[in-house]
């Protein structure tokens, strides 16, 4: 019985250790990387983050073959969305109106 209290204090402790390291790491991370750029409080007076979290690029969808593809990669050609120039000149080349029947 006594062992079994020993493993689950041991286990407690190691917890308790390693989350203190990790936040000990991350305050001289935060230290060292802000010091340089916030040298000198602005009028806001707390400290900011040195770089905005980039947002996930939006997608389009091909009108061609319906693909997700990144916006900036993406080609619109009169006003639809293709994932590449490919598919543009293929879906332009297709007969419409009256020459699809």
């Amino acid at each position: 019985m006594r062992q079994i209290f020993l493993l689950i204090l041991l286990f407690i402790v190691g917890q308790w250790l390693v989350k203190a390291l990790r936040r000990h790491d991350a305050q001289s991370a935060q230290r060292t990387g802000g010091a340089g750029a916030n040298g000198a409080k602005g009028a806001g007076g707390g400290a900011r983050p040195s770089a905005a979290p980039q947002l996930a690029e939006p997608m389009i969808r091909c009108a061609e073959c319906g693909v997700h593809a990144p916006k900036s990669d993406s080609v619109v050609v009169a006003g639809q969305p293709f994932c590449s120039a490919a598919h543009a000149q293929r879906h332009g080349a297709r007969p419409s109106g009256r020459d699809a029947r």
